[in-house]
């Protein structure tokens, strides 16, 4: 079975590195997205404040829910407010989903794609709570930003609530971030560029920071296993000659992984 680099930011990648060497698959991370969460002011801490007042607020990704459920002496801790009040939580996928548990949002008030999904995203979240949207209707988007602090990331869910007549506000839980690659981890990549490596992305920004890094690396001899077709397409932009998607799940990815002994 081929080497694994997981790009995932460096919490996650570490999980997910221990995870698949634990299965037996020779895994290590190489973090290619800085998460840092905003700090607990302004508009965020006034969201927090005031969560109460939208029917639903939708979290992008688990750095969403712990960028907003962050704790502070300040103000009272969110899930001491959660009890009180009937703000539904979307998530969309498995791990945005547990980070919401643990934040302690009552698992009945979260929705959230099937877990046999095609895939976990905005498109099969819309597909559950689509019902919920109607005039009038408050929806609070939890997301990240850029290192400027504009909002990063997709807006189709954002029209399809809009077109339904929601209302749609945002707040940037978080600030998604290129890293700064030691002398090492830049040797690793360029080596992964053409040893057999198999690069796991979750996400083209994590491909859109590698390009950057190493501007000068040609990827024709390099794979790529992406978690979904936009992913893939990215890879592929960026010159990644061969590249297969597998679903989000740690089982599917293993399975993948797997079939390329």
């Amino acid at each position: 079975m081929p080497h694994v680099l997981v790009t995932r930011p460096a919490p996650e990648a570490a999980r997910w590195a221990a995870e698949l060497t634990a299965l037996g698959i020779a895994a290590e991370p190489l973090a290619l997205i800085d998460i840092v969460p905003e700090p607990l002011q302004g508009a965020l801490a006034e969201a927090r404040a005031r969560l109460h007042e939208w029917h639903a607020a939708m979290f992008v990704s688990g750095n969403a829910v712990s960028g907003f459920c962050q704790e502070n002496s300040a103000l009272a801790p969110v899930h001491q407010a959660l009890e009180a009040i009937k703000t539904r939580a979307w998530s969309p996928g498995p791990g945005t989903t547990a980070a919401l548990g643990q934040a302690g949002w009552p698992a009945a008030r979260i929705d959230a794609p099937a877990h046999d999904a095609p895939q976990f995203d905005s498109e099969s979240l819309w597909a559950r709570v689509a019902p919920q949207a109607r005039t009038g209707t408050r929806v609070l988007i939890v997301r990240g930003a850029s290192s400027d602090g504009v909002a990063a990331g997709r807006d189709w869910l954002v029209a399809q609530l809009t077109a339904a007549g929601a209302l749609v506000d945002q707040v940037a839980a978080y600030r998604r971030l290129a890293p700064t690659l030691s002398a090492a981890q830049r040797a690793r990549a360029r080596a992964a560029a053409s040893d057999g490596t198999l690069w796991l992305f979750s996400s083209s920004e994590a491909i859109t920071n590698l390009r950057q890094c190493l501007p000068d690396v040609d990827w024709r001899a390099a794979r790529a296993l992406v978690t979904h077709p936009r992913i893939g397409d990215a890879a592929r932009a960026a010159g990644f000659g061969a590249v297969q998607g597998t679903r989000p799940t740690l089982a599917a990815v293993v399975a993948s992984i797997e079939s390329m002994r």
